[in-house]
């Protein structure tokens, strides 16, 4: 081989090319000249992008509704929620799913993340995993079972290995929900429910991990943090079933004590040290009356819901 000189046999295959059309890949006319900006100017121009992004999520929120309602009922019903994505859309995914247990202690499997390429995928990008729609659709064939809730998250709506994901779990029987950042993503006809958030051009051309990952980001905690309500892992607006792994979590429980009772510190101390630690059943002891004992078999009858179990108190 002659030294800069390709020989034919060397020639790589020529690899697919998609033009993606999703507004997110549209020229920003706010941005144009970026790269000439000061810094304070470039920071400006972002942030005002960033701030119309929590208008475009509540313009979904009908959608969201729509989505915990079907999460609920398939929680209910023994089944589960997945979460497949690619890349930004995918980690944010990963990231919503991991925060459900310390925050709401929501038992193992109630939420499943599905990440296209992987675990190695979280810290770097795996080429071409988001193409493979047949890998997607053999992930969820696998795992995916009637009665769960798959949410497919691409930014640009047509990411093929959701799109496979989502093919095969309304195949088995599963409802489907596909978030992104495209209002006019042709996919929405093949879901159940369609939740295109119209964030527009990036103010980096085609960079979805800008305001369309803050859309997603805003949606899922909205979304999560909703289905947690409605299933009672939530009193007023404390948590009272978070997992108290570090010394700060351990001080939360008892200001949350505090706050849901109006009793002292001390008291609350003890009442949390006499339910073994459980919030739960400390709080239902201290508004009711009730001793621990009581307060426990009540929950349980009450499938761990604090305001059932309180009523039953009550009567």
């Amino acid at each position: 081989m002659t030294a800069g000189r390709v020989e034919p046999d060397e020639v790589a295959v020529a690899r697919p090319v998609v033009r993606v059309g999703a507004p997110t890949e549209r020229r920003n006319p706010h941005s144009v000249d970026l790269d000439l900006m000061s810094t304070r100017d470039v920071l400006t121009v972002i942030n005002e992008a960033d701030r119309r992004v929590p208008d475009a999520v509540a313009a979904v929120l009908d959608e969201i509704a729509a989505t915990v309602d079907l999460a609920v009922a398939a929680l209910r019903g023994g089944h589960r929620v997945h979460y497949f994505g690619a890349g930004t859309s995918g980690r944010l995914g990963v990231l919503d799913a991991a925060e459900l247990a310390p925050t709401f202690n929501s038992p193992r499997g109630w939420f499943c993340a599905h990440l296209a390429g992987g675990p190695d995928a979280m810290w770097r990008a795996v080429e071409d995993a988001e193409d493979d729609d047949h890998g997607g659709a053999a992930e969820a064939a696998e795992c995916v079972r009637a009665g769960d809730l798959v949410v497919g998250l691409a930014a640009s709506g047509r990411t093929p290995y959701v799109l496979g994901a989502l093919a095969a779990a309304r195949a088995q029987g599963a409802s489907t929900v596909l978030l992104c950042a495209n209002p006019e993503a042709s996919a929405a006809a093949a879901v159940d429910v369609f939740i295109g958030v119209d964030t527009g051009p990036e103010v980096v051309t085609g960079s979805t991990r800008m305001k369309a990952g803050t859309a997603q980001k805003l949606v899922l905690n909205t979304f999560s943090t909703a289905v947690m309500v409605r299933l009672g892992r939530v009193y007023s607006n404390l948590m009272i079933d978070m997992v108290a792994t570090n010394a700060k979590l351990r001080g939360r429980m008892i200001s949350i004590l505090m706050e849901a009772t109006g009793c002292s510190e001390e008291i609350s101390r003890r009442a949390l040290h006499e339910a073994d630690g459980d919030l739960k059943t400390a709080l239902v002891s201290l508004v009711s009356g009730a001793e621990v004992p009581a307060a426990r078999a009540a929950l349980a009858r009450c499938a761990h819901q604090v305001r059932g179990a309180l009523a039953l108190l009550a009567s």
